[in-house]
């Protein structure tokens, strides 16, 4: 019977030592993964803040009248979600998931038609199973994601704006915060915000802009747009890395633990055989 026991416990260490070892080398791939997912949305951020300023400055220094800027009247909202392509980090697709779900019931709450753009594998098996109003879904594409796909992205949430599909377009992703904290956030795409005042700290700009103000700006809507969503993409996927780094990282630790709890089980067993066994020995030999 001890035998058997110790078996069990042996083929138990075994098993526990294997996911050991996947969940080590999962968490150091999320290590590499992050790293390089920070170093492309930090490269990209001098572009699109610079950018930002020169549509700052042109609202604040004309008066514009963008379609970009004013409120429509069709009650459609398209919400964009941005989730994981994969499980085994922590709370990061519920937490994002959750957030956007309750987004969506408050703007229904309001009277608005929803839509939803899911970007993500997880985001996709998630709003297709509760039977949402899905359009474009795209999966697998955070982690090659490049300027050119979050373009066609961008494109194709003004093309519903411009032609009166949608009145307004609003993002929920998970922002990394740091490699412990990562956070789900909400912002407003379309119609576009924060460019009623001049850019602090600046002079008055005496650039004149041709054909106008209006076209400048209007055309540099879809690469603001762009900027946004390739950040939120990137920036997403840094988190979900961060966030399986962290639950490899408990997750051998929790290993380690059971493999040291099984490993002095196995002793005990193993000691209690031995004394078994010259026990017997013992009580034979001085039956003779």
């Amino acid at each position: 019977m001890a035998t058997a026991n110790m078996k069990d416990v042996k083929r138990r260490i075994k098993s526990v030592e294997s996911t050991k070892q996947i969940t080590k080398a999962m968490e150091l791939v999320a290590s590499s993964k992050l790293r390089k997912a920070k170093e492309r949305a930090e490269k990209a951020q001098p572009f699109f803040k610079s950018l930002y300023e020169t549509m700052c400055e042109i609202a604040g220094n004309n008066a514009i009248m963008s379609q970009y800027l004013s409120k429509n009247i069709v009650k459609t909202c398209l919400v964009v979600v941005v989730a994981g392509d994969r499980g085994l980090a922590g709370g990061f697709n519920h937490n994002v998931l959750k957030l956007a779900t309750q987004r969506i019931e408050e703007l229904k709450s309001q009277g608005m038609t929803v839509k939803v753009l899911p970007l993500g594998k997880k985001s996709v098996e998630y709003f297709e199973k509760r039977k949402y109003d899905i359009v474009n879904p795209l999966q697998h594409i955070a982690e090659g994601m490049t300027i050119y796909k979050s373009q066609e992205i961008a494109d194709y949430v003004i093309g519903m704006f411009k032609y009166g599909e949608i009145g307004s377009a609003e993002l929920i992703y998970t922002t990394l915060i740091s490699a412990l904290s990562q956070e789900p956030v909400h912002v407003k795409m379309l119609p576009v915000q924060g460019f009623d005042n001049k850019p602090k700290d600046k002079a008055v700009s005496l650039t004149i802009y041709d054909p106008s103000p209006e076209e400048v700006f209007d055309g540099l809507i879809p690469k603001y747009l762009n900027g946004m969503i390739y950040g939120a993409i990137v920036d997403s996927f840094a988190a979900e890395q961060a966030a399986r780094r962290t639950a490899m990282e408990s997750a051998s630790d929790n290993a380690g633990e059971m493999i040291d709890s099984l490993s002095l089980l196995y002793n005990r067993a193993r000691q209690a055989q031995i004394t078994q066994e010259l026990t017997e020995i013992v009580s034979g030999s001085m039956k003779k």
